[in-house]
């Protein structure tokens, strides 16, 4: 086993997580004259981009290993970091964002397969809350930092943002690789995904953690604010609700003290949180169910990635993993739509869908196997 796999892999998380200009990504692109259908247009082409390369890199990393993927996306995760900081016009920010559609792709089930194989699988539901734990703290010490001492200067916080990756670029060469020269040998695609989808489960928990993630994503980053208005809160109060909700994103760790049963009654927990939140227009109350819902995010995350590197049956474990994203990614751009075409008739219409989404989450994660077999435990 690698074990300082693990600490390497929250460190680069956490820096990673450490975009100071976040905050004010819409207003750093607008002050170098983008307009906002500029904006949507280059995201929307990186979303595309990303879906479509998702399996290709998933067989790439097969071939070369999880290591060297990790270090050649790192690598062009600082240079991302690099355009956007000097970036000035329309093809420069499209480049920065087709550049990172590249990284997430390859990232994605790359990172989730390392942190899986560099300790025994009983500790991976708590090597999962305390990397997602990580990369949450980075958000908010990078937060709390813009506020203090960047607040207005879009451009430094670009730099330091810079500085950031660079150190986690650097800290990736240290990574040991995880999968041996007889693993690189690939099955066929088309039988690895038929025998991937065929393991009982494991599409229901796909769709279960895109429903149930993208939800609760789309309540405590988009509709939180707007909820916040409709309770009468200022924007200081705006801005302590935000900080107290991302702490609750710091609760990961804890899932380790969970079985795998409770994921049910955190995803029942968030329907009834996110039912409320439909129903209330009271700020204090409104503050409270958002921070729940953050918390329950943040303890159920690790568990469906256990579960879900568990139920995996192949050596091909980025591919089968990049197949689930490929599925998850497909939903939440359809969810997305729905949810803010929602939101822009009625709040509590687009708020009583995403209770209606963890609802449904609900359903399939109690059709999903909870025990490892026999084959899932080798």
């Amino acid at each position: 086993m690698h074990k300082r796999n693990i600490v390497l892999l929250c460190l680069i998380t956490f820096l990673q997580g450490m975009v100071f200009y976040a905050a004010v990504a819409t207003l750093y692109r607008q002050a170098a004259g983008l307009s906002i259908f500029e904006i949507t247009v280059i995201e929307g082409i990186s979303v595309a981009m990303a879906l479509a390369l998702e399996v290709p890199w998933g067989r790439i990393a097969e071939r070369i290993g999880y290591r060297h993927t990790m270090v050649v996306c790192n690598l062009l995760f600082l240079l991302t970091k690099l355009i956007f900081w000097q970036a000035e016009s329309f093809s420069a920010f499209l480049l920065e964002r087709l550049l990172l559609a590249v990284v997430i792709s390859g990232l994605s089930g790359v990172d989730a397969a390392m942190l899986f194989m560099s300790a025994p699988k009983e500790q991976a539901q708590r090597n999962g809350g305390w990397y997602r734990a990580a990369g949450e703290a980075g958000v908010l010490s990078a937060g709390l930092l813009y506020t203090v001492f960047l607040s207005g200067h879009y451009r430094a916080a670009a730099f330091w943002t810079v500085i950031t990756y660079a150190l986690a670029a650097l800290l990736t060469f240290f990574l040991s690789e995880v999968k041996s020269e007889e693993q690189r040998e690939t099955r066929r695609f088309r039988a690895l995904a038929k025998a991937h989808f065929s393991t009982p489960g494991i599409l229901k928990l796909a769709v279960c953690t895109a429903l149930f993630s993208e939800s609760v994503h789309c309540i405590t980053i988009y509709f939180s604010q707007l909820q916040y208005l409709r309770c009468g809160m200022n924007e200081q109060m705006i801005g302590a609700a935000f900080i107290i909700v991302s702490a609750a994103g710091l609760f990961g760790p804890l899932s380790a003290h969970l079985p795998r049963r409770s994921g049910l009654w955190l995803l029942l927990s968030a329907v009834i949180c996110a039912g409320l939140l439909a129903l209330t227009d009271i700020a204090i109350l409104s503050v409270v169910l958002i921070v729940l819902l953050s918390g329950l995010c943040a303890l159920f995350m690790p568990l469906a990635g256990a579960l879900e590197n568990t139920l995996i049956t192949t050596s091909d474990r980025a591919t089968a993993l990049s197949l689930n994203a490929m599925i998850g990614d497909s939903l939440i751009v359809l969810l997305d739509l729905g949810l803010g075409r929602a939101a822009d008739a009625s709040l509590p219409l687009a708020l009583a869908l995403c209770a209606l989404c963890c609802l449904f989450a609900t359903g399939l994660f109690s059709g999903v196997p909870l025990q490892e077999s026999a084959t899932a435990a080798k």
